[in-house]
């Protein structure tokens, strides 16, 4: 296959009503336009989620990071390439680039897939899947320059910021709580002032399980170092006591404007 033909790249605009108070478009948002980009590739190739559901078949998300030079401005036309680098028996490897004007590189994004069997849970045989047709879309010559996803570890030395009660819009078609929604979860643990001097350098997201619509999720989080953090979400299902992580994440920010000295 020539590049055309693993590569796809399409268009999206940084709604004005997607963006945060410095009209900067929602990094949730931003996640939602690459699994978006993600299915429409998928789509194009004969593996989306609508194809696979009458399999009883389905992609999860496994693993996420987001690693951005620059957050696109409300109204702000711009793109989003996405490939799979890699695939393997049970998980398959796929790539983002946001792209402006220009030739201009707002970041990259990197994740994990793996194929389930929506009765069992279980994952299936990628590879096996319409005689490799998944395989067939690879394109291991177009490289992502961000590391890949980290493994989040993390110590006891560990507080508790937050807790929550998942509601509808938390809930995605799948009937679980929707992937980006743990990242906008997540950076509301830090106030608007903080926002408004610092921007979101990278985060890696590791999903381990499922929440789903009701429970209570649980924020623990660990400072790892200057404007680097860890959290783990932890759920608790509607009237049980026993909890269980369901996904690790670490964020970077960076700074951005100095406040003025009063």
């Amino acid at each position: 296959m020539n590049h055309l033909d693993t590569v796809g790249r399409y268009t999206f605009l940084a709604e004005p009503f997607h963006c945060d108070f410095s009209g900067r478009l929602f990094l949730s948002h931003l996640g939602n336009h690459l699994l978006n980009a993600a299915d429409f590739h998928a789509h194009e190739r004969g593996f989306s989620m609508t194809v696979l559901q009458p399999m009883h078949k389905t992609w999860v998300l496994s693993r996420l990071a987001i690693e951005m030079n620059e957050i696109p401005l409300a109204y702000d036309k711009f793109e989003v390439e996405t490939w799979i680098e890699q695939t393997m028996k049970w998980f398959t490897y796929r790539n983002f680039s946001v792209l402006g004007k220009g030739g201009k590189v707002y970041g990259y994004g990197r994740s994990v897939w793996a194929l389930i069997d929506t009765d069992t849970r279980q994952p299936t045989d990628i590879l096996a899947f319409d005689d490799g047709r998944v395989k067939r879309s690879t394109d291991v010559k177009y490289l992502c320059p961000i590391d890949a996803v980290s493994r989040v570890k993390m110590t006891d030395n560990i507080q508790r910021w937050h807790t929550l009660v998942t509601t509808y819009s938390d809930v995605d078609m799948n009937g679980h709580i929707n992937s980006v929604k743990y990242i906008e979860h997540l950076l509301n643990l830090w106030s608007m002032t903080f926002h408004a001097i610092h921007s979101i350098k990278r985060i890696d997201v590791a999903y381990v399980a499922e929440a789903y619509g009701g429970d209570t999720l649980h924020f623990d989080v660990e400072t790892l170092g200057e404007l680097t953090y860890a959290v783990r979400i932890i759920r608790q299902a509607k009237g049980q006591s026993t909890e269980q992580e369901v996904c690790r994440c670490k964020v970077q920010f960076a700074e951005t404007l100095r406040p003025k000295k009063q």
